[in-house]
């Protein structure tokens, strides 16, 4: 059933913004505004050019900083266009504003500001996982009185749902944290975390963003396909959070009667790579059949991750238990990437050395079919798909997503 809520024009944004912003709170305040990267649906544009009009004038500093976790920097022109700042605007309104990309891999650009301990780790994951974790994050929170959050919530594989604190962790943190609690996401499951509001690795987020010594404010928005918004939330990032939350859980979570037996799930453009195009696989699973095939359409994509490509084709893709059973053998491996294994190849079992996954899952994109191969997938010709030939056909247990990777689906009984 379609979602009944309607979406707010540009003029009723602009209006939200004016009325619940609290401008005074931010005068003479240094700035940090931490935004999402182009792998987000997000009015940016709108969203931050009113933020700015705003606060500007009272404002001791306003800087942007892109929360890439570990995705690839963004050129300076590609953050302009992420947040609307044409080549004119740049030079004159925006001159003064920092533009800056997270650098999760430079220890330079790191700050340690605590430490999950090892009988909290433990009391978090109910016994999962029992280890010390240094908790750090980008170093320039350091130049800044006030940390601004601004970006959409949805249901996500490894904290339950996007947004929020998740902007702090994994956003601009550290590799240690990020490993530590995606880990801890895929011991739990995709399945048993996705879309679920409270889970042991947002009190992993939320516990780790309390040791920020910045002041910190959130703006949160429920977003639709289009860009257009929902709603808006102002507040803490965890008060902003817990409504966007709630809204998103009306809005994103679609709910089916039976199970798939086979899933056309179209990557957007913006999942240019496979690190972000699982997504696709991450928000279908639940209603895929036992033994059914999700194809991840995606002829525009040509890498795994520019990032994490070379470890992950050492790993290849495979069910929680396939890594949990021969620990010894990929412990040394960052979690993060045993993580995104586990949460694109989904559930399944792993007895007397044979691999049982649950569900097949196909590429139809440009990785190669021996790379697929290598690297435990299906492939798929691109051009041999006819994306309607997909179309109205859920009563014969076919469905096609168009733009696949930011609703959830479930079945109705779950």
């Amino acid at each position: 059933m379609e979602n009944l809520h309607q979406t707010l024009s540009e003029q009723e944004v602009i209006q939200w913004f004016e009325s619940n912003l609290p401008v005074e709170d931010y005068r003479n305040k240094s700035i940090l505004l931490i935004v999402p990267d182009a792998t987000r649906t997000a009015p940016l544009p709108l969203l931050f050019s009113t933020f700015h009009r705003l606060l500007s004038p009272v404002a001791k500093r306003i800087d942007v900083l892109v929360a890439l976790g570990t995705h690839p920097p963004m050129p300076e022109a590609d953050i302009c266009r992420l947040l609307g700042i044409s080549e004119n605007a740049r030079q004159a309104e925006y001159n003064e504003v920092g533009l800056y990309n997270h650098e999760w891999d430079n220890p330079d650009r790191l700050t340690e500001v605590g430490t999950l301990t090892k009988q909290e780790t433990s009391e978090i994951s109910s016994g999962l996982l029992e280890m010390e974790v240094p908790v750090t994050i980008n170093s320039r929170i350091k130049d800044y009185d006030l940390l601004q959050i601004m970006g959409p919530v949805f249901p996500h594989e490894v904290v339950g749902f996007s947004g929020g604190s998740k902007y702090f962790f994994p956003g601009i943190s550290g590799p240690d944290l990020l490993n530590f609690f995606h880990w801890l996401g895929a011991l739990i499951t995709n399945v048993g975390i996705i879309g679920v509001k409270s889970t042991p690795v947002r009190e992993v987020v939320n516990r780790s963003a309390a040791m920020i010594p910045n002041e910190k404010r959130c703006i949160t928005f429920v977003v639709a396909p289009d860009s257009s918004l929902y709603g808006l939330f102002y507040g803490t990032p965890e008060t902003a959070w817990e409504s966007a939350a709630d809204l998103s859980g009306q809005i994103h979570i679609k709910r089916k009667p039976r199970p798939f037996k086979q899933v056309l799930s179209c990557a957007p453009l913006m999942y240019d790579e496979l690190w972000v195009a699982g997504k696709c696989m991450y928000k279908l699973e639940p209603v895929v059949a036992d033994g059914g095939e999700l194809i991840i359409y995606a002829p525009h994509m040509k890498e795994i991750s520019i990032t994490h490509g070379k470890l992950i084709e050492e790993v290849g893709y495979h069910v929680r238990d396939y890594f949990t059973k021969q620990w010894d053998r990929f412990k040394d491996y960052p979690w993060g990437i045993l993580a995104h294994s586990t949460h694109v190849r989904g559930t399944g079992t792993f007895e007397n050395g044979v691999e049982h996954p649950r569900v097949q899952v196909t590429l139809a994109s440009q990785i190669p079919p021996e790379l697929c191969q290598k690297i435990n997938l299906g492939y798929r010709d691109p051009d041999s798909i006819d994306i309607e030939s997909f179309a109205n056909r859920e009563d014969e247990g076919i469905l096609l997503v168009r733009k696949a990777g930011e609703h959830l689906y479930r079945l109705e009984n779950e």
